[in-house]
């Protein structure tokens, strides 16, 4: 049996993106493939927020090793889609995060994804430990 969708109470980040017109298929609602975009969107909009990451300058850097979702109800331009972000597992070197997208003010998740981070020398790409710092700020992400 499917799990029923998740709720915002569920997630400890949340970011507001919006979403574009060619974000829509010939069917009218909002293509699959740009739900993976949004939780990219979502998981390194809070990294850069909260000092995580710097693209030019972090001597490590997060690497996808998986991804997936599952779609509960339709999305569609046009909308604004709040992203929730909580981590599930935080390990040495690797962080899993689900992401919830809302359509607008809905309680209810429309769409809800894993993203594993893997983070990685960035000149190298061998894993390397998450930092201290950043490994606080993930913590507080996580929902027991």
């Amino acid at each position: 049996m499917r799990n029923p969708p998740g709720k915002r109470v569920d997630y400890a980040a949340f970011s507001t993106l919006t979403s574009r017109w060619n974000d829509n298929d010939i069917y009218g609602h909002m293509n699959n493939a740009v739900h993976y975009q949004l939780f990219d969107t979502a998981v390194n909009g809070q990294l850069l927020h909260h000092g995580i990451l710097h693209l030019e300058a972090s001597p490590t850097v997060f690497l996808v090793a998986e991804t997936g979702c599952r779609y509960h109800a339709e999305l569609s331009f046009p909308h604004d889609i709040h992203a929730g972000l909580r981590v599930a597992r935080l390990g040495s070197s690797s962080v899993t995060y689900e992401i919830g997208l809302f359509s607008g003010d809905a309680e209810t998740a429309a769409a809800e994804g894993h993203f594993v981070h893997v983070n990685v020398d960035r000149i190298s790409r061998k894993p390397a430990p998450i930092s201290a710092r950043a490994r606080a700020t993930l913590e507080t992400w996580q929902i027991s």
